[in-house]
């Protein structure tokens, strides 16, 4: 292995992670037409249904009962980035707020002290198929701000900055900054009380699509800083440092390096997470990510007792009406339209 590449590995459904990320799982989905609750207009017969991550027939229906998704569960300690590639999201939460986003839209959600929330999948679309693909991104909250309040920000596709990057082939990269910083461009801002608030963490997010004999470049960082590049889809290999590597791949790469990608002969779609860890004990069990066992006792005794506020919808797994455009609804009444 070369001193740029520190480790490669095979990826699957849910990858391997380095701090200050905890996890990152990659949905993708053909679902079907939608019926008239925007359910799969299809039979679910051979499901083991609330709990189905199957595949069948190109879908899984996750834990949902009538729409694919996840009904209301809790979570503490932590945040979640969802970045949704193709299809449609619906967004519920215990605090009221309220959402639906997709097709390149992206959802920063602090949990903090403790929240409840849904994410639906809603078939939209009675007349053709329903096809989703988004990566869900935990990334972790040091010890002070574990319980900040939990903070919701909607991250518009029309607003997020796109770079292009054209080589003396004249081959481009396609950059989608979702944290971070990229030559001279700043991403949005995150929520108030994120990692990722404090330039000085330097938590990298990056989309990226290479056309054939593209190259994507690599800012040199620190040291200590930990970077982990995500091949995850692509019908040849990308090329690092003299190494060909395959698709399906999780790199770890130098931090303190400058990194150039040269990719092969067909388009390829990569992944960059990185970030200062946090350098804190982690406790981890369900929804909950704290730092000691004790924590997690005490997460799980504060949401019975609780609720983390209680759930203000009348319905479990909530889904919005059909023709609902992309919005956002924040806990103080404010609504923003797309």
């Amino acid at each position: 292995m070369s001193k740029k590449i520190k480790a490669i590995e095979k990826i699957g459904f849910q990858w391997g992670m380095d701090s200050p990320f905890l996890a990152c799982m990659h949905h993708k989905d053909q679902f079907p037409a939608g019926n008239e609750v925007q359910g799969p207009a299809v039979s679910l017969a051979g499901r083991n249904m609330g709990n189905d991550f199957s595949g069948k027939d190109g879908f899984s229906m996750y834990h949902g009962e009538k729409v694919p998704g996840f009904p209301v569960h809790p979570h503490r300690g932590f945040e979640t980035v969802t970045v949704v590639l193709e299809g449609i999201v619906d967004h519920f939460d215990s605090k009221g707020a309220e959402g639906r986003y997709g097709n390149g839209d992206v959802q920063w959600l602090t949990t903090g002290a403790g929240c409840q929330h849904v994410e639906m999948f809603p078939l939209v679309h009675q007349d053709k198929e329903n096809p989703l693909e988004l990566f869900q991104i935990w990334l972790n909250l040091p010890a002070e701000s574990k319980f900040t309040e939990p903070d919701y920000k909607m991250l518009w596709s029309e607003e997020i900055p796109v770079i292009r990057h054209t080589n003396e082939k004249g081959k481009t990269a396609v950059i989608r900054l979702i944290a971070g910083k990229y030559e001279d461009k700043k991403s949005l801002e995150p929520t108030e009380n994120s990692w990722a608030a404090r330039e000085e963490n330097h938590v990298g997010i990056q989309l990226v699509e290479l056309e054939p004999e593209a190259e994507f470049h690599i800012a040199a960082g620190s040291k200590t800083l930990n970077r982990n590049l995500y091949f995850y889809k692509g019908d040849s290999y990308i090329t690092i440092d003299g190494k060909n590597i395959d698709p399906s791949s999780r790199i770890r790469l130098s931090g303190e390096d400058q990194i150039t990608v040269i990719n092969g002969a067909t388009t390829s779609y990569i992944l960059l997470l990185e970030g200062e860890p946090i350098n804190e004990p982690v406790a981890q069990f369900g929804p909950f990510v704290m730092n000691s066992e004790e924590e997690i006792r005490k997460a799980y005794e504060d949401y019975q007792n609780t609720q983390f506020g209680g759930w203000p919808w009348p319905d479990d797994e909530p889904v919005h009406e059909r023709k609902m455009g992309r919005f956002a609804r924040y806990p103080d009444g404010s609504v923003v339209k797309r």
